[in-house]
């Protein structure tokens, strides 16, 4: 199954023969099930409840789906020192990943802290002024935790789903290319995983002006000195979240709370690796 969500291409691989009429219920299922993520946690949507907040302060009734997606931010937000922060999203938006994708930069101010900006004990959040949050460090990856969850409940014992480079795979062990950073047509290395996700982040996806999908909210400009990291882990959500953290922390910070295994290239091309990433380089 292929097709286009949340701005970008989704394939997903059933390693097991079944019926068209099965196949076509789980494209509809998955297909409807990230429609109600879309409304609940897209800021480019104006409709969504992340855009209500950025509206109107007070008090919100999470969804159930949102305890693990705030949990690991609320986690990220603690071990980087607030570098990795849901409240990104207004400094993203200025620098022109709008809703309008008008890729063009205003000045940027620092987001507010957590406890300035918000309270969560799940399932309430207090937005005590209005923000505009961005949870696209670990959205795609926990998405793509909920479609695995939609096809282990229709009984699917071996898939691979594989959401713009965020991974998640079951049943048999795979091979999966490092795409290179400089170069999307070709790779830096192949990486065996099994039944784990794989996600890789890196400033040559969603680049623009002086600027890529990650910034430093204190420094208010997009890191340099790593091109490309990849993080596996037990879940998308995880392993999305952590190849943001890897940008503002060390790996050895991160291990106190997480259990991961990491490949970091960094812009001199050095590379800094964890001894359970079961990698092939080329470089």
């Amino acid at each position: 199954m292929e097709f286009q969500a949340i701005g970008t291409h989704w394939k997903i691989e059933i390693h097991e023969k079944i019926s068209d009429s099965l196949e076509s219920d789980i494209l509809k299922s998955i297909q409807e099930r990230i429609a109600i993520y879309e409304k609940t946690y897209s800021r480019f949507l104006p409709d969504s409840l992340i855009t209500e907040m950025s509206k109107r302060a007070g008090e919100y009734v999470l969804p159930d789906d949102a305890k693990l997606l705030f949990d690991a931010y609320e986690k990220a937000y603690r071990l980087t020192n607030g570098f990795v922060t849901p409240l990104i999203g207004s400094v993203l938006s200025d620098a022109g990943y709008d809703a309008n994708y008008s890729l063009e930069p205003k000045k940027l101010n620092s987001p507010l802290a957590w406890d300035e900006a918000m309270d969560y004990q799940f399932p309430k959040l207090m937005i005590k002024r209005p923000v505009l949050i961005d949870l696209g460090a670990a959205g795609k990856g926990y998405l793509v935790d909920i479609v695995a969850d939609i096809l282990r409940r229709k009984e699917i014992k071996s898939f691979t789903i594989n959401a713009g480079g965020d991974i998640v795979n079951e049943g048999k062990t795979i091979r999966v290319a490092l795409e290179h950073p400089n170069d999307a047509t070709s790779a830096i290395g192949v990486v065996t995983i099994g039944n784990e996700s794989i996600c890789g982040s890196a400033g040559n996806r969603r680049a623009w002006k002086q600027f890529h999908h990650i910034i430093d909210p204190k420094k208010l400009e997009s890191p340099r000195h790593i091109l490309a990291v990849w993080v596996i882990a037990s879940s998308g959500r995880i392993a999305d979240i952590l190849t943001t953290c890897l940008y503002f922390v060390k790996p050895e910070i991160l291990q106190k709370d997480f259990v991961f295994d990491y490949l970091i290239l960094f812009a001199d091309f050095t590379v800094e690796k964890s001894q359970g990433f079961k990698s092939e380089l080329f470089i």
